[in-house]
């Protein structure tokens, strides 16, 4: 099915699309129901729920900030991210419930972390909970968190969301079919995007909307580059992309010559995305928080090393890429995920360098069977990628595999471009795969810190 621009590209507070963008959201909707219910009155106090990955992990990735701030009514794009709303409420014990009623809230007591409870349906799973004087309760409801800042409610998972909300003109499940619209039509699969989307925002919103995303995908490495520090959350990680961005410009300023140094500049921008996500940043889901850093480095690396062997200027080599990329990221999203607690970091990191490898492929003019090879070879190289957070925080492994990822898809875009018409194996049998090597993989590696890295880097 086909997944929309502004829900494939979504803005969020870092550092995890599914931990702290989709509960965010979740809280928020809970508390306008509340409102739109007419119980907000009533309410007196509140209570939360985290099962599975969200109760393992959440401490770490953010989620109780997330649920405070969507409790409150508060939206990623608006919010104040210098003000210390979390540490009022956890001094206070008070929470401005839709910045409306004050309400008891006791995080230490009112935010249950339920580790060894998994639901049925996701593995991010949360419960809202409001309730009256008598202690009686006013409404609750079950969310999941099922990827990229995406959220269903218990009464409508299993069913494909917003699908039958999308009336577009060009409908697809798989990349076969997508390729036969394109052929039928004789148009490019960005060309397919843009179509559908006029018919769901006015032409020149949609490139309002893309300049907006690029734009906020640029500051956020802008940001990432120049803010030194430690990062939050125990490890004592230290931001590197600032000291690695002073040694460049002064190899710049000295005139020395390096044949790599494309790749330092390409790691730069991946690592300054990926640790402004880390440190609860303003980010992009492209198509995650835990790989925010790739899409906007890859999309960087063709601007400044790559647009001038493009057949389209800058501007409109932004647009291929990023509606292309939107393009493989939906068929992701309707075959497989790109939920690392459902199916590992190559629902994250591979599904992102996957994007990415597409999207420059289009960029640089390649065919729609470039940039379904550029996609396949950077997933084939992403397959059975673990999910394994030390202490469950966006920070180790993840920074670094986003610069890693970064340099693959650009490798991928190459390798697709240069080679011969034909190749063995489909997008469509690759995202088969990971699906199932992300069901046979154990839960331990599934963003539950578990597992991997996660337990044995403290024996290092």
């Amino acid at each position: 099915m086909y997944y929309p621009l502004k829900e494939i590209f979504a803005i969020g507070i870092g550092p995890s699309s599914s931990h702290t963008v989709g509960p965010m959201k979740a809280a928020k909707r809970f508390a306008d129901n509340l409102i739109a219910q007419k119980k907000l009155a009533k309410t007196v106090r509140v209570q939360v729920d985290l099962y599975g990955s969200l109760a393992l992990t959440g401490i770490g990735h953010g989620t109780l900030k997330a649920i405070v701030l969507g409790l409150m009514g508060l939206t990623a794009e608006k919010v104040d991210l210098d003000q210390p709303y979390f540490t009022a409420v956890k001094r206070d014990k008070i929470l401005h419930l839709a910045q409306q009623k004050a309400v008891a809230f006791d995080i230490d007591k009112d935010m249950r972390l339920n580790k060894e409870t998994f639901l049925k349906e996701h593995s991010n799973g949360m419960k809202f909970a409001a309730f009256d004087a008598e202690n009686q309760e006013l409404l609750t409801e079950i969310y999941f968190s099922i990827g990229g800042g995406t959220v269903v409610r218990q009464d409508e998972f299993g069913r494909q969301s917003g699908q039958t909300a999308y009336h577009v003109p060009h409908q697809f499940d798989t990349c076969a079919e997508l390729q036969q619209i394109c052929n039928k039509y004789h148009l490019s699969i960005s060309e397919i995007v843009l179509q559908n989307e006029v018919c769901l925002q006015k032409e020149g919103a949609v490139r309002v909307y893309l300049e907006k995303i690029h734009g906020i995908m640029e500051k956020a490495i802008e940001r990432g580059m120049c803010t030194q520090g430690i990062l939050q959350g125990g490890l004592e990680v230290r931001r590197r992309a600032p000291e690695i961005y002073k040694k460049l410009l002064q190899k710049f300023i000295d005139n020395q010559q390096d044949g790599l140094e494309v790749i330092d500049w390409i790691n730069l921008w991946g690592l300054a995305g990926a640790e402004e996500n880390a440190a609860g940043g303003r980010v992009v889901t492209a198509p995650t928080m835990g790989s925010a850093g790739i899409m906007p480095s890859v999309l960087r690396y063709f601007e400044r090393f790559a647009s001038h062997n493009s057949p389209f200027s800058v501007n409109e080599g932004i647009i291929k890429f990023l509606t292309t990329a939107a393009a493989i990221c939906s068929l992701y999203r309707t075959n497989a995920s790109i939920s690392g607690a459902e199916v590992g970091c190559q629902g994250e990191i591979g599904v992102a360098c996957s994007m990415a490898a597409a999207g420059l492929a289009a960029a640089m003019g390649g065919s729609n069977e470039r940039v379904e090879q550029a996609a396949e070879i950077a997933m084939e190289h992403n397959l059975g990628l673990t999910c394994d957070p030390v202490n469950g925080l966006v920070q180790v492994p993840c920074i670094e595999r986003n610069a890693m990822g970064a340099v693959k898809a650009i490798n991928a875009a190459r390798l697709a471009m240069r080679s011969g018409e034909s190749h063995i194996v489909s997008l469509d049998s690759v995202i088969k795969t990971m699906y199932d090597t992300g069901k046979d993989m154990s839960n331990r590696y599934k963003e539950t810190s578990l597992g991997g890295l996660a337990v044995n880097i403290t024996n290092c």
